[in-house]
């Protein structure tokens, strides 16, 4: 029986106990009527808690469910005799509140306490940032784990929603997904609830579903735990005041106001949070902060450690850029374009992309260029900036035409990183992943580009 019907169970078994004194007060003063009504609400309620148990654990809760049937048997004597000059409800009382005392010991000792633990992604790109803590909650015997994408839209300039996805069907085989649509969150009640996505409606370019923002959430659940999507680069000082500073956009967001617990990558990263936080709510607050955020580690870090290229079914396609003629193999340089730097360097960025093509392409005999750019590269650039989203597009498009090098738009990051030989592009949190590999990496120079 889940920990949430148990408990509901056990308050509603209280809730009777104490309308036994309102019953008697009732049937003292008179009031037949009234008295008659409670007793009807009493036993629907205990009708309500009997099927709750049966549903829950027929087997285990057969002998609490018996007992609340003859509790619904002495409501009805009374019920029968209340109307009579000398009758005395407090003779019975104990009777039924010995009944409801065995119906609680046996729910707490004969039935079964399970968990119900949500999994709540938005991109499937980013279900690495939550698969290693489902694994563990799927093998735990007393959990029921499940994984429930939800959809998400794109923004115009102007806030307004534009395309929506939902990427249900992009997720590995091996987990079990349940559209969002089939899940009542209202009756479930899930223990706990894990998001990755902390922005609910502050982010300029994607939104998901107004429901799933996280103080809403927190009224469908007992925990609400954020784990961010992403891997930032270590401070070397978590105390830094410049560090805080630039990255304070990815700490201080409603996911981490409104979560009950905060996971990050590494006991520094949570004292830069901790400061950050503490820095905008005040110094009183530092208690707080640090009660709630745990520097315990990523899993899309844990995941990363035990990347294997073996591990990856890779497509025709890119197998027949990847092997030569005598069957080969080149070297795979995994090139990852991020979002910051384009913003930042505009036309100046598309130059050193095209450069970046053009120096490949000119040694894709020994080597393919494995190119992956940010999954929201369409999504923000099209809110923020879409001129340079039509110019950037165009070199994807000359890119693919060609066909000489790998273009990965997929939901599987892993596969990439772990199937590479080096990294080569831009800072970002895929480096931070890609270096558990211990494998190459270069970053890329914008100044750095044919005259």
């Amino acid at each position: 029986m889940r920990r949430y019907h148990k408990q509901k169970a056990k308050k509603l078994i209280d809730s009777l106990i104490k309308a036994h004194e309102m019953i008697e007060t009732q049937i003292k003063s008179g009031d037949i009527e009234a008295a008659s009504a409670l007793i009807g609400k009493c036993q629907q309620a205990a009708i309500s808690i009997g099927t709750m148990i049966e549903e829950a654990d027929a087997d285990r809760g057969a002998v609490a469910v018996k007992e609340l049937e003859n509790y619904c048997e002495k409501l009805y004597e009374i019920h029968q005799h209340m109307q009579e000059q000398n009758f005395d409800f407090r003779k019975v009382e104990s009777s039924l509140s010995k009944i409801l005392r065995v119906t609680l010991d046996k729910i707490d000792k004969e039935i079964k306490t399970d968990y119900e633990v949500v999994f709540l992604p938005y991109k499937a790109s980013m279900w690495d940032s939550l698969e290693s803590v489902w694994q563990k909650a799927a093998e735990d015997p007393n959990c029921h784990a499940v994984v429930v994408p939800i959809p998400y839209f794109d923004k115009n300039p102007d806030g307004s929603p534009r395309e929506v996805h939902y990427e249900i069907d992009q997720y590995p085989k091996k987990i079990p997904v349940v559209n969002f649509e089939n899940y009542d969150f209202e009756l479930m009640h899930p223990d706990i609830v894990y998001i990755h996505n902390p922005y609910d409606g502050i982010n300029f370019v994607t939104s998901v579903h107004p429901f799933f923002y996280s103080d809403n959430l927190k009224k469908y659940t007992d925990e609400l735990i954020y784990i961010p999507y992403f891997v930032l680069g270590e401070p070397a000082d978590p105390d830094d005041e410049e560090y805080i500073a630039i990255n304070s956009h990815f700490f201080c967001v409603p996911g981490v106001f409104n979560a009950d617990k905060v996971i990050v990558q590494s006991e520094n990263m949570k004292r830069a949070y901790v400061n950050a936080l503490t820095k905008l709510h005040g110094e009183n607050t530092r208690k707080y902060w640090d009660s709630k955020i745990y520097g315990t580690g990523s899993p899309k870090l844990d995941k990363a450690k035990t990347l294997r290229a073996e591990d990856y079914e890779i497509p025709e396609s890119w197998k027949n850029k990847i092997y030569k003629e005598d069957g080969s193999r080149k070297k795979i340089v995994l090139y990852n374009t991020g979002l910051t730097a384009l913003l930042e360097q505009d036309k100046k960025m598309l130059d050193k992309i095209k450069y970046n093509l053009k120096v490949f392409k000119e040694a894709k005999d020994d080597v393919i260029l494995l190119w992956r750019p940010h999954p929201l590269m369409e999504a923000t650039l099209t809110s923020m900036r879409p001129q340079l989203w039509e110019d950037y597009n165009e070199i994807v498009k000359t890119y693919r035409a060609e066909d000489w090098g790998i273009f990965d738009d997929t939901a599987d990051m892993d596969r990439a990183i772990a199937i590479s030989d080096a990294y080569y592009g831009d800072r970002s949190s895929l480096v931070q992943l890609y270096e558990e590999t211990q494998k190459p990496i270069m970053i890329q120079n914008v100044d750095i580009v044919d005259d």
